[in-house]
């Protein structure tokens, strides 16, 4: 007998088809949510609109690893339910296929997005949230040209300011320009101009040319007349200000690899707090990667529904479960982080005892005659639905009791 089969490929494109769409949905659900933030963002710091996408493209890594494994689940869940309601698997499980040799394609793919996880939390995760805090530090320190702000007075260095009333072209072109420029000397230099654009200045590097089309300069000096000149073009040289070099990779312990984790956890070397704060986080990843693996029981004990219904209850027990056990594993993370309790205990108690409920929902699908996961949901959900039914059902006799009689006094 091979060792896939026809049904084998059935149940990878039942499996595949969900499991990328919910992926698919997630990821972008994520990715919009933090889109809106950094174009508020971004527009108030007054940087250009390419570095939300370089930003966003930093965090398809970390949002990758929330969403991989809800697909996987989601994925086997769909599958395995539809197999149910269509009578597929009672016809499968009668000619002798049990629910651990139905799982052998989903626990492939299963395997398979576990070491793709595993890279993604181990090395590349830290690569990116590194070089996305690094362009947030640039754009608000104003290394990536976001340092001049509509509307309000910008302080370029102790003696520029400058005030614009629109930008265009990414902040290539300045409209409506206002600045006040000083020397050592006491001299004092009012611009306005209807527009401008920034040079490079390829001579010096640490200075940049603003280049301005149709003002006026007043010039003024302690004890002389102040002078007013008008241009049709003037080049003013500006001094860039010193911006600090971004730190390290590593200052934060989301930014190590797993190798660096477990040096700087073990390490005699290291503080008490460092210690605490790299085993919580390494621990906290490989908790992440290693329930992967309980995802496919958890799916198929929530996705048959009892016999003679097509209850989706299981469903929405099986997201919630998932998104409270990682609110736990984040919980268990902080405090590891602060020593209040040991890291260990903080990150793997919890993952044994959702094990443990896993295994035994599993159980009772799959080795107990009639069994149910979530039986006891199930029935108050279905006296609760038939409740709500009613009501409606109630509301829209009453309804038509209502018109009718209506009806039947117009017609008097």
């Amino acid at each position: 007998m091979p060792f896939i089969t026809a049904i084998d490929r059935y149940i990878f494109r039942l499996v595949m088809v969900p499991m990328l769409a919910v992926f698919a949905i997630a990821a972008s659900l994520l990715m919009l949510d933090k889109m809106l933030r950094l174009f508020e963002f971004v527009s108030t710091e007054g940087g250009p609109v390419g570095v939300v996408f370089r930003m966003l493209a930093n965090l398809v890594p970390e949002y990758a690893s929330l969403a991989i494994p809800l697909g996987l689940m989601l994925g086997i869940l769909f599958a395995f339910r539809k197999l149910a309601t269509s009578s597929e698997l009672d016809v499968m499980r009668a000619v002798g296929w049990g629910y651990s040799r139905l799982l052998r394609v989903p626990y492939l793919i299963t395997l398979v997005l576990v070491a793709v996880n595993f890279m993604i939390v181990g090395y590349l995760q830290p690569y990116s949230r590194y070089a996305y805090e690094r362009l947030d530090y640039e754009l608000r320190s104003g290394a990536l040209g976001a340092s001049i702000k509509v509307g309000e007075f910008t302080q370029l260095q102790d003696r520029v300011a400058l005030r614009i009333e629109e930008s265009r072209d990414e902040g290539r072109q300045l409209l409506g320009i206002f600045g006040r420029f000083a020397d050592a000397n006491g001299q004092v230099l009012s611009v306005s101009a209807r527009e401008g654009r920034f040079l490079a200045n390829r001579e010096d590097r640490n200075t940049i040319i603003l280049r301005l089309t149709d003002g006026t300069i007043i010039q003024e000096k302690p004890g002389v007349e102040p002078r007013v000149l008008s241009f049709s073009e003037n080049d003013l040289p500006i001094d860039l200000p010193a911006i600090e070099r971004f730190r390290d990779r590593g200052d934060e312990d989301r930014e190590y690899l797993l190798p660096e984790l477990l040096r700087i956890g073990w390490s005699e070397e290291a503080t008490a707090a460092e210690r605490a704060a790299s085993q919580a986080n390494f621990n906290y990843r490989m908790v992440e990667v290693v329930m992967m693996l309980m995802l496919p029981l958890l799916a198929v004990a929530l996705a048959i529904p009892p016999k003679r219904s097509t209850s989706s209850l299981g469903v929405f027990v099986s997201i919630v479960l998932v998104v409270a056990y990682h609110k736990v594993n984040q919980y268990g993370q902080s405090v590891g982080e602060l020593g209040r309790v040991d890291p260990w205990l903080a990150l793997w108690g919890p993952f044994v005892v959702f094990a443990a409920l896993i295994g035994w929902m599993y159980y009772r699908v799959a080795y107990v005659p009639g069994g149910q996961a979530i039986g006891a949901l199930e029935t108050g959900y279905a006296r609760f639905a038939k409740k709500v039914k009613a009501l409606v059902r109630r509301r829209d006799t009453s309804r038509q009791m209502r018109g009718f009689d209506a009806g039947a006094a117009d017609a008097a």
